[in-house]
């Protein structure tokens, strides 16, 4: 989604990043998830993973306005689904770790300074809107430790009609030891959060490519339930010189999904950098496993 935003000019360089595009610009919202769609996709994430009433307020921003934020992040994938009536589409709300709303990329460390309490606290807030509106699932993702999925899980409890997936993130270090973000064991983290009843699929986001299969074989090793993965382009961000490095292809991208549906996975899209021509490829490669 803000990748895709970018593309179409907007803005995300504030510290709401696509939430900004959500108050200032929401046709192009529109117009992202509508590209999405005409190139295969099957689930849209709503343009909500930096919304929450922290973030908001960090930027002088009240409770009342993320929390309308929040809902109109549903609305508009749902106006988008609402071109395609012959299509099925889920709309899976896109909730950011409680890092996001640091805005200093503590998500992809998870060393936060809170209490536990807080951290359930953040979470619950925004389910509780959420539980209001039309979207499909709740999807929490880049989440960077078992204690955050633990705290998830708690905000969930009194919220048993609503369905979610857990998506962990694991950067390059940590992946090859089979580890999120915090160096807690993959395998442990999707065991948790499969074991909470709402859960509707375990997986990754926000990964490099390459990892992939070899994560879905140890969230597999911990559950039964459906694998989401959704990895980056394959490009690397310099935090040093703010720019991102490499190549990204997405026919490789889609040669690549057609093994991850091999390894087991039932759901794969794109994160960082990734586009609708990555989706296309993505949509081919399921095509051809369910021939």
């Amino acid at each position: 989604m803000a990748s895709e935003l970018e593309f179409l000019g907007a803005d995300i360089s504030g510290p709401l990043w696509s939430a900004h595009v959500l108050e200032d610009a929401p046709a192009k919202v529109v117009a992202v998830h509508r590209a999405y769609l005409e190139a295969g996709a099957d689930i849209l994430l709503t343009a909500s993973y930096q919304v929450s009433r922290r973030g908001y307020a960090e930027v002088g921003l009240s409770p009342d306005r993320a929390d309308a934020a929040l809902l109109r992040s549903v609305e508009l994938a749902c106006a988008a689904r609402a071109e395609f009536p012959a299509r099925r589409v889920l709309v899976a709300a896109s909730l950011g770790p409680y890092g996001a709303a640091l805005h200093n990329g503590a998500e992809y460390r998870g060393d936060y300074d809170c209490s536990y309490a807080e951290l359930v606290q953040f979470h619950r807030e925004r389910i509780a809107v959420l539980a209001e509106s039309d979207a499909d699932l709740l999807a929490f993702e880049t989440l960077p430790s078992l204690a955050e999925a633990r705290a998830i899980g708690e905000a969930l409890a009194p919220f048993p009609m609503l369905a979610a997936w857990f998506s962990f993130n694991c950067p390059d270090a940590q992946a090859a030891r089979l580890r999120v973000a915090h160096a807690d064991p993959l395998r442990d983290c999707a065991a948790l959060a499969a074991s909470f009843p709402q859960t509707a699929a375990v997986g990754i986001n926000c990964t490099q490519p390459g990892w992939i299969a070899s994560l879905i074989a140890e969230i597999r090793a911990a559950t039964a339930l459906p694998i989401v993965v959704y990895p980056n382009s394959g490009e690397g961000w310099d935090a040093a010189t703010r720019r991102w490095t490499g190549a990204s292809d997405p026919a490789s991208f889609g040669s690549l999904a057609e093994s991850w549906f091999r390894a087991g996975a039932q759901i794969v899209g794109g994160c960082c950098r990734t586009r609708p021509e990555h989706i296309r490829n993505v949509a081919a490669a399921s095509a051809s496993i369910s021939v």
